[in-house]
């Protein structure tokens, strides 16, 4: 069955792995349903990137900032803020991300990635942009902050529990779900979408990481996001169709994306 509607919320499509064939892949989504794909900046360098891909090809948005794994590459003092928010007046940026906190590596100091972090929050709020979230082990951290900041965004690949998903739905946030929801060990993630209103949940790939089972390992791309579709569509009762079609609403909802 062929699936429209896709609006895939996460990507990385300047990574190294798609710089072979980067140029025919992305040509060749749109025929296969996907309408949307928000290409998600890490570092200045793939922030520009992200908006260069936003200029060739009409279906791709993005989103700029500085990931915790690169919070030590940047600080206030060398005008990353300033550069961030000049980036972000290109007219397809529609968030700042991803941003946030990762403990699961002990090279990453947590005080620096909190103050990235915050700076960031802060730049989205004086912007008026929703934020990306990337949480790692930092449940606690980040959930405080968010507390703090209360900005609109989405928790990408959303790996908290169910409990959690209830707070950062308080708190106005979405969540987007991965492959992972394919996964034999995909409990927490299955609980938290039974848990989730339909209007809060996003479907995304991480791509090229988090292929869906069947293709677990392999690299991944936006066609692929039906598969996972289909768990969500299991967990709440409706058509693939259905759940394409709600997550492509929301998303354009916080992202402010216009219907064609």
């Amino acid at each position: 069955m062929e699936f429209q509607n896709i609006f895939d919320t996460h990507a990385h499509y300047v990574d190294p792995c798609f710089e072979t064939d980067q140029q025919e892949l992305l040509t060749s989504l749109p025929g296969k349903g996907v309408s949307l794909v928000m290409e998600a900046g890490c570092s200045m360098e793939s922030s520009r990137q992200g908006i260069a891909l936003s200029r060739e090809y009409p279906y791709i948005y993005c989103a700029v900032g500085i990931h915790p794994q690169d919070a030590g590459t940047v600080s206030r003092e060398d005008g990353y803020l300033d550069e961030l928010a000049e980036l972000a007046k290109e007219e397809k940026v529609k968030a700042i991300g991803e941003i946030g906190l990762d403990y699961h590596y002990l090279d990453y100091p947590k005080e620096v990635q909190r103050t990235r972090f915050e700076e960031q929050l802060a730049l989205a709020r004086d912007l008026n942009l929703p934020v990306i979230i990337h949480n790692r082990d930092a449940h606690a951290d980040s959930l405080a902050l968010i507390a703090r900041y209360r900005p609109k965004g989405v928790f990408h690949c959303f790996s908290g529990s169910k409990e959690m998903a209830k707070e950062l739905v308080k708190l106005g946030m979405y969540l987007g779900f991965t492959g992972v929801l394919t996964f034999s060990n995909a409990r927490r993630a299955l609980e938290a979408v039974k848990e989730i209103p339909m209007d809060r949940l996003l479907l995304e790939t991480d791509c090229p990481f988090m292929a869906p089972a069947p293709f677990r390992g392999q690299r991944c791309d936006s066609s692929m996001i039906p598969l996972h579709a289909q768990k969500m569509a299991e967990l709440k009762g409706v058509s693939v169709q259905e759940i394409l079609d709600i997550t492509n609403e929301n998303g354009r909802r916080l992202f402010g994306i216009e219907a064609d």
